[in-house]
């Protein structure tokens, strides 16, 4: 087989490394890819939102099934554009239609899904510039912390927790009066705040079938110990020790069965995955998010915990006959740690050279690339998250210490990363 993957980050490395260990891939294209994607396949220079140029690939390339990665091409319509062209009729496709995406592209969408089919997630309203004042006054009755939620996409910046109702209402002011977060908070939501331990879950669907991933859990926060801003990812760990089969079962139960009946019920087309962004509150499992794609960094630890070839998942998923898959995981631990520019997740600067690269040691720990470049034989910075190392262990700290050993051969200027991921299970 032929295939294109979209992305240019960790998960799309992690991909690109498992997809090219299967016999049935013939031929990989990423795009625009990374310095490590470029070890499985060809990268090619055109961006994700690029639909016209995909097509021409899917076209030129004869590509038989294409992987979105990242989430913002899915909520703008790129599996909806190329399955309505007659030229690609034979291509197959793994990423939800533009309104099975609304999952993750509208919070308030997914909020009233989860609403009208059961799915436990925090209680909530939604408010625009139209009913300003409702908000205001919502907000002086809710209790706190007041959670704000920009309704689109906000590159992972448009959740806004508030813990005194100054702060809240300033923040309601920013976002819908001000445009904050642009068109992606004209709407904005307001969510009960859950206190609780978060975790990632995953799933494979075609639509009617599902396949249940690793479940992992993700480090948000810069600082150790959970300190300082928001980023896209620190670390990850999988499996996590507290989602016990008990938890799982309620998950499935509670959580994905009534999100896929759901999808099936509204007629949404969907071949891809669903993250499940939980939280566990006592014994039960509420849903603070949907995304439409797979985590990051997240992946960089299901994906080698995964025993099955992927692309035949992929393939199972693309015919519905995901039904036929038994999905084989490795027990061990898994535990990633990223290294990011200096000043990330503010302002950064990239063309850094990435040194000892070649010191890591393959056989104990594996290297994903995730915002980075090749310039004259040399690998450099190209992101504000640069790579990460992804360690097994027969515990979390083992896990944890190898990746941390890894990192230690890598230097590029104003590295650093956090040394204490998976630190409340030790």
């Amino acid at each position: 087989m032929r295939i294109l993957l979209l992305g240019a980050g960790g998960r799309e490395h992690a991909f690109a490394w498992k997809i090219s260990q299967s016999p049935l891939c013939e031929k990989l294209f990423i795009a625009p890819g990374n310095a490590g994607t470029s070890q499985h396949g060809i990268n090619l220079n055109f961006g994700v939102n690029d639909f016209d140029a995909i097509k021409k690939c899917c076209i030129d390339e004869k590509i038989d099934l294409v992987l979105v990665g990242p989430e913002e091409p899915l909520v703008k319509g790129i599996t909806d554009f190329l399955i309505g062209d007659p030229q690609l009729n034979d291509l197959d496709i793994i990423g939800p239609s533009k309104n099975g995406a609304q999952l993750e592209g509208s919070k308030a969408f997914a909020k009233a899904f989860m609403k009208k089919y059961q799915v436990p997630t925090a209680a909530y309203g939604e408010f625009t510039l139209e009913n300003y004042r409702d908000g205001v006054d919502y907000i002086n009755k809710h209790g706190l912390p007041v959670v704000l939620k920009a309704d689109g996409l906000a590159a992972g910046k448009g959740v806004v927790i508030c813990e005194n109702y100054i702060e809240a209402l300033a923040e309601f002011e920013l976002m819908i009066q001000r445009a904050k977060f642009g068109d992606a908070s004209k709407k904005v939501v307001i969510e009960e705040f859950l206190q609780g331990i978060e975790l990632s879950v995953f799933v494979l669907t075609d639509g009617k079938n599902y396949v249940l991933l690793p479940e992992a859990k993700d480090y948000k926060r810069v600082g150790e110990e959970d300190t300082g801003p928001n980023t896209g990812g620190m670390g990850a760990v999988s499996p996590v020790p507290f989602a016990d089969e008990v938890f799982l079962k309620n998950v499935e139960e509670k959580v994905i069965k009534p999100t896929i009946e759901g999808l099936k019920a509204e007629g949404l087309e969907y071949r891809g995955f669903i993250f499940f962004g939980l939280i566990k509150v006592g014994d039960d499992p509420y849903v603070i998010e949907y995304n439409c794609r797979m985590g990051d960094p997240e992946t960089e630890v299901v994906i080698p915990r995964l025993k099955n070839d992927f692309l035949e998942m992929l393939v199972a998923a693309s015919r519905q006959e995901l039904h036929k898959i038994k999905i084989e995981e490795d027990q061990r631990f898994a535990c990633t740690v990223m290294a990011v520019s200096g000043g990330y997740p503010g302002d950064y600067e990239k063309g850094y050279v990435i040194h000892g690269i070649d010191k890591v040691d393959t056989s104990q720990s594996i290297l994903f690339h995730a915002g980075t470049a090749s310039q004259d034989e040399k690998t450099i910075t190209n992101g504000g998250r640069v790579l990460c190392i992804t360690s097994f262990g027969n515990s979390i700290f083992e896990a944890v210490e190898t990746s941390k050993e890894a990192l230690q051969h890598i230097s590029f200027t104003g590295m650093s990363y956090r040394r204490d991921i998976g630190y409340e299970f030790e």
